[in-house]
């Protein structure tokens, strides 16, 4: 009995690895075409125009099956990008630190059916039995924590053990100018990118490289970046746990 019990939860567990290796190399999704879905909201086509979804989706190598967590997922719109294209067969956690009444009525709708929402505080977004993830996002809200006196460095601990070894970390937010590290993060909503490095590099990840589709070198980054005269310069970084 013994020994059937230490083979079948052997089993189990290459049967998780067999699965969570299968969908990393599954091939990319046809991004183009997940964007121009016919029943994505008129809401979210706007945003589109700011945050190029399909370069997006493209940068985090996210494939059907994988399993995803999306830090600050606010009223969603990453979410529900991410759960088309991790499909029926994937799962996607958006989280939020208070209830979200968006995401909530987004949740309705039949494409975000491998949504699970998370209420939790950002010093340690990561529920403890959720692990194994194959990509955790950050989007345009990492500086939001620095005034919110988030432990940062517990939260990129939390997501640095949900994670799987060769899981990846998007952190993306609006650049600020070399050397203003995190101070101009309530009176602008920038941050350095430096910073962010130094910051999740410290939790033990390693960087791989940037996307650089939400550059825009014209900005010079002295301007808060709501309704900016011109596109903000945004950062797009990519790391991975070993």
């Amino acid at each position: 009995m013994r020994g059937k019990f230490r083979f079948g939860w052997q089993a189990a567990i290459l049967a998780v690895l067999w699965v969570s290796g299968c969908a990393a190399n599954a091939p990319a999704p046809d991004f183009q075409a997940l964007v121009a879905s016919a029943d994505r909201s008129e809401a979210d086509r706007a945003t589109d125009g700011r945050r190029k979804p399909a370069d997006m989706l493209a940068f985090y190598g996210v494939r059907a099956g994988m399993t995803v967590f999306d830090v600050s997922a606010g009223a969603g719109y990453n979410a529900e990008l991410l759960a088309r294209a991790v499909g029926g067969t994937g799962k996607v956690y958006a989280q939020t630190p208070t209830p979200n009444e968006r995401l909530r009525e987004r949740m309705q709708s039949p494409v975000m059916k491998n949504v699970v929402a998370v209420v939790r505080g950002f010093s340690d977004p990561v529920p403890p039995e959720v692990r194994n993830l194959d990509l955790v996002t950050f989007n345009f809200n990492y500086h939001d924590t620095v005034y919110m006196d988030v432990d940062r460095a517990s939260m990129n601990r939390s997501v640095l053990n949900g994670l799987k070894s060769g899981g990846i970390y998007i952190v993306a937010d609006h650049s600020g100018r070399p050397g203003t590290g995190t101070s101009e993060t309530k009176t602008l909503h920038r941050i350095d990118e430096a910073a962010v490095r130094r910051e999740v590099e410290a939790a033990g990840f390693r960087f791989v490289s940037e996307g650089g589709f939400l550059r825009n070198p014209s900005d010079p980054r002295t301007a808060g970046v709501f309704k900016p005269t011109q596109p903000n310069d945004e950062f797009v970084l990519k790391f991975v746990k070993p």
